[in-house]
């Protein structure tokens, strides 16, 4: 199977009409001997009726990989790397509305005694998000916002203005408190010191993963990768929110959810890699 060429980018000004996305990575690791992994690559289970065709994951050597659900319900696979490495492919097809982020100020933040026993799991604190640490200085900052989207939002500018996006400076064991420290970071670090602010606040909040490629905004020249964001629970549902970009984006394409970016890590290796290759697209079919 020939590997995926990353396709010849160009400046788009979505109109908000439904679209089509390419999206796929190609993912090499090397490997001294057989190693297992677990790898998070597939789009989400509630996007797959936006698929056109069929999403396509696939290794070099042909090694079988099975899928399942995890406790979160993001769609995994299993796999052994074989001696030598392995490369990893994943191709789709994907149907989006084009319409930006959804902004819903009329959003309510819920008592915590109404909220679902399966959201209450995203006040707590976890692995990358130290509520405990950070709580007093949230209550402090935004004890006088409306609570509810307006609160949300007072969170989200607070952190797009607090830390400045830096690719030098990623690290995956920064947590949300290191961040809020340090005062640099990317997409993931925005995303756990937002939602761990969020929690503090008592709203219910969720990191999340998924492909978002330069739609609707001018052409980025630099590598794309995956992006970190994260959810908020407001009038008994969830709404996407970006610390980073701090403002409604086009063609997010979700992969996965959870407490934080441990829960959603795209390999765990069960033994030592190397990093090999890493390209990722998310791209608008422009159709004639």
């Amino acid at each position: 199977m020939a590997a995926l060429a990353p396709p010849a980018k160009e400046p788009c000004a979505s109109s908000g009409n439904a679209m089509k996305i390419k999206v796929g990575f190609e993912i090499a690791y090397g490997a001294p001997e057989p190693t297992p992994m677990v790898i998070m690559l597939n789009i989400h289970p509630s996007r797959a009726a936006d698929v056109i065709g069929e999403e396509r994951i696939w290794a070099e050597p042909n090694v079988p990989i099975s899928f399942y659900n995890d406790t979160f319900g993001n769609l995994c696979g299993r796999l052994t790397a074989p001696a030598g490495g392995v490369t990893l492919f994943g191709a789709a097809l994907v149907r989006d509305s084009g319409l930006p982020d959804e902004v819903a100020p009329d959003a309510q933040q819920m008592p915590i005694e109404q909220l679902p026993d399966d959201v209450l799991l995203y006040l707590m604190p976890s692995r990358y998000c130290e509520t405990d640490k950070l709580a007093d200085m949230a209550w402090e900052l935004f004890k006088n916002t409306q609570p509810g989207w307006a609160r949300v939002q007072a969170i989200s500018t607070f952190v797009h203005n607090h830390i400045k996006f830096d690719y030098m400076k990623a690290d995956p064991n920064k947590t949300a408190f290191g961040v809020y420290q340090e005062k640099t970071g990317v997409c993931r670090d925005f995303a756990h010191l937002a939602l761990t602010l969020c929690r503090c606040m008592n709203i219910p909040a969720r990191y999340v993963t998924g492909y978002m490629g330069d739609i609707g905004i001018p052409y980025d020249p630099a590598p794309m990768d995956f992006s970190g964001w994260f959810e908020v629970y407001l009038s008994g549902r969830w709404y996407t929110c970006d610390a980073r970009h701090n403002k409604p984006r086009i063609g997010r394409i979700l992969m996965g959810t959870g407490r934080d970016a441990a829960d959603v890590a795209l390999t765990t290796t069960f033994g030592k890699v190397e990093l090999k290759k890493f390209l990722v697209i998310s791209d608008e079919v422009i159709e004639s």
